[in-house]
């Protein structure tokens, strides 16, 4: 990735080599979420963060800065950055470095002033102690849940003060409404009831303000969590491991889909609920105060109805994980009849998928009911145990009245309270099944979080912005996981940088898990996979990716236009270098006859293009950064005898000084390699100049297992 037109990828760039930290920009901003193709200050720091630097976004002039601060990027009004390496103060000039060229002037701090923002950012390395280190970052420490929750904590302290108040508030009504059967109507103190009257109205008034700040409290403290948490889980999918996969797209998809639950019981309803449930004890205080003997009835109810939750609570657990189950399998049934349309007509396979639909369903309609019965049992025997309370509270209270140990308006409130006291349990209740599936998607998404991933925290890679394509294989075996036998068995070659190198072999012979394995995709049970002489696990994998041209047997386009689709990895790069890959391509072709040009619409997975048309977009995306390492896996099966031989002349012109590794059934292929490589069974068998191998192969010299 080419850093010239983004100033703060440039200056990140630079300030990695200063700290011995050298990381390519194609590193550095691989997978965020560029804005107009660039970093804005808040992905700088994320992107520092690969580099193992702490970076912090800061307000401050220029005579605020230390030198003990220094070096910092310093972010101008014209949208541009540099680095401030030094302030020489006596002389009021500073040493600033230009990330275009690389090169550092002096310049007044004055003239500097004038064309500062007065936004700059902080960067430092990490320190490491040992195996740990101290990650300022962009505050992302600890649990990836709990540790983003963590962040909305002033926001939390806020909603408890306002529910503390709004808690207090709720005593005013009993409490009037018992002031006035009380005093007010045996008396006739009019004065006094309006006096009550307005103080209760300014109390509902404060009471009004804050459950509307506590509810916009809630929700930005929700929004702001969904917004981290939604982009940190997608980074993670996008990082992980490619051999470590769920097998199952669309299961994998539905479980993603599940923090939706999560999001849902993070809501201000939910957290207002279990906001409330400490202060029912200030109302049974109050209670006890008030009508003395009475808090027995609310001390009773209330874990009543907690005692029954906790019995059904298991049954309900289960329910809701066979549930959840089943919604991830209906979903992989799903995305897999969609994906394979087009198969499942012509070889009639709707029934069977219907099938397994259908049962789906019922298994999800079983379980999904049961659930439901349960939390509605709850539900009502909340409810039951409620009224129940408020006629034993009123018998007692009538007995209480008659012995002249209680009024009239104080048995009024008290019923009152007690029906608030219980509410939040009763709440709680309904809110059991919320909890059992936030509870179990949080776990499967714990697990996600846990797979491992391409580029570890704190892994520091050889830094390889070029790689002249030299591949070595040593003693190399793999295993796919859970499947015992070995895809690869000691193989061992070595090609050089700029030999072109053709693999063949029968299906299941390994041809392709080597292909993935070269791109990082897939890493070795045992052996060594070198390239330019580095093992493969110290580069790191964009810059692998970056210098691998990789055309797949399988094209997969993405909706979207031609051009799109070429610079998917790279929107960024210039029209030149697009046209020169699609003619290479033999893009232009097809491309030149549509009035759209390239930006025709390839609609989804391609599927407005024919096979040879896929393939030679493919083609172009390998071809595009003109990179010295080139793997195609049967680049021109889709392609016609015409658009083929046109394909070799092309890449002819392109293949001096790059390496080739060409998988391929086709003779007609041959013609652009000068060795062959047979591999059988997970083993090469034969490894040579191309004349000879298929000579040995005419004469059966070779035993490749039929």
């Amino acid at each position: 990735m080419d850093a010239s037109h983004d100033p703060l990828l440039s200056c990140l760039v630079i300030l990695a080599q200063q700290y011995h930290r050298p990381t390519s920009a194609g590193v550095l901003a691989d997978g965020l979420p560029l804005v107009n193709h660039r970093l804005t200050p808040q992905l700088f720091v994320r992107a520092a963060a690969r580099a193992g630097l702490a970076a912090k976004v800061a307000e401050r002039r220029l005579d605020q800065l230390s030198s003990l601060l220094l070096p910092v990027v310093l972010i101008m009004d014209d949208d541009t950055a540099c680095i401030l390496q030094e302030i020489d103060s006596e002389s009021g000039e500073a040493v600033v470095q230009q990330p275009e060229s690389g090169g550092t002037y002096r310049i007044t701090l004055a003239e500097l002033d004038e064309h500062y923002s007065g936004y700059l950012i902080f960067v430092r390395a990490e320190y490491k102690a040992g195996t740990q280190s101290s990650r300022v970052l962009d505050g992302r420490s600890g649990h990836w849940f709990w540790g983003t929750l963590k962040r909305s904590s002033r926001i939390y302290r806020d909603v408890l003060i306002a529910s503390f108040l709004i808690n207090l508030f709720v005593l005013a009504n009993p409490l009037f409404v018992m002031n006035v059967y009380d005093r007010v109507v045996p008396n006739g103190a009019v004065e006094t009831l309006w006096v009550l009257a307005v103080g209760v109205l300014v109390v509902y008034l404060f009471d009004f303000g804050l459950k509307m700040l506590r509810a916009y409290f809630i929700e930005v403290a929700a929004k702001k969590s969904d917004v981290l948490l939604s982009a940190q889980l997608f980074e993670k999918v996008m990082r992980l491991r490619y051999d470590r996969m769920p097998a199952s797209v669309g299961a994998f998809s539905s479980n993603l889909r599940e923090f939706d639950s999560i999001r849902n019981f993070l809501s201000s309803t939910t957290n207002t609920v279990l906001i409330d449930i400490p202060f029912m004890v200030i109302y049974i205080l109050v209670i006890s105060l008030i009508g003395g003997p009475l808090v027995v009835v609310p001390a009773v109810a209330i874990p009543l109805i907690v005692i029954y939750s906790l019995i059904v609570r298991p049954k309900l657990r289960d329910a809701v994980e066979r549930t959840f189950a089943s919604t991830a399998q209906k979903n992989g049934t799903l995305v897999e009849a969609l994906t394979a349309m087009e198969t499942v007509k012509t070889q009639r396979a709707a029934s069977p998928l219907q099938e397994r639909w259908e049962q789906a369903v019922g298994y999800i309609s079983r379980w999904g009911l049961r659930s439901r019965m349960l939390s509605s049992s709850v539900i009502t025997f909340a409810g039951a145990v409620q009224q129940m309370a408020s006629v034993i509270l009123v018998i007692g209270g009538v007995y209480l009245i008659m012995e002249q140990e209680l009024s009239l308006g104080a048995l009024i409130a008290c019923n009152i309270l007690v029906g608030r006291a219980i509410a939040p349990t009763a709440q709680m209740a309904s809110l059991i099944i919320q909890y059992e599936q936030s509870a179990k998607a949080l776990k499967t998404l714990d697990e996600i979080m846990a797979l491992p991933v391409e580029r570890e925290e704190g892994k520091h890679f050889v830094h390889r912005p070029r790689l002249e394509g030299g591949i070595e294989f040593r003693n190399v075996s793999f295993h796919y996981p859970n499947v015992e036998y070995p895809a690869l068995k000691q193989v061992s070659f070595k090609i050089e940088a700029g030999e072109r190198v053709a693999m063949i072999g029968r299906i299941g012979s390994g041809k392709t898990t080597i292909e993935k394995m070269l791109l990082g995709l897939y890493q070795p049970t045992e052996g060594s996979l070198l390239l330019d002489g580095v093992d493969i696990k110290q580069i790191d994998p964009v810059d692998l990716r970056l210098n691998t041209g990789y055309v797949p047997q399988d094209v997969m386009l993405f909706a979207g236009t031609v051009r799109d689709n070429i610079t998917v990895g790279s929107p960024q790069v210039s029209d030149a270098d697009v046209l020169r890959a699609a003619s290479l391509a033999g893009v232009d072709q097809f491309v030149n006859l549509h009035p759209m040009g390239f930006d025709m619409q390839v609609g989804e997975r391609g599927q407005s293009l024919s096979g040879g048309q896929r393939q030679s977009i493919a083609i172009a995306r390998a071809l595009l950064h003109q990179p010295n390492l080139l793997i195609m896996d049967e680049p021109s099966n889709a392609m016609d005898n015409a658009s083929e031989e046109q394909f070799k002349r092309r890449l002819n012109e392109v293949l001096e000084g790059r390496t080739l590794l060409m998988i391929t059934h086709k003779m007609s292929l041959l013609t652009l390699v000068d060795r062959l490589i047979v591999v059988d069974q997970g083993q090469v068998v034969a490894d040579g100049p191309k004349e000879t191998v298929l000579e040995a192969l005419k004469q059966g010299r070779l035993h490749v297992r039929r």
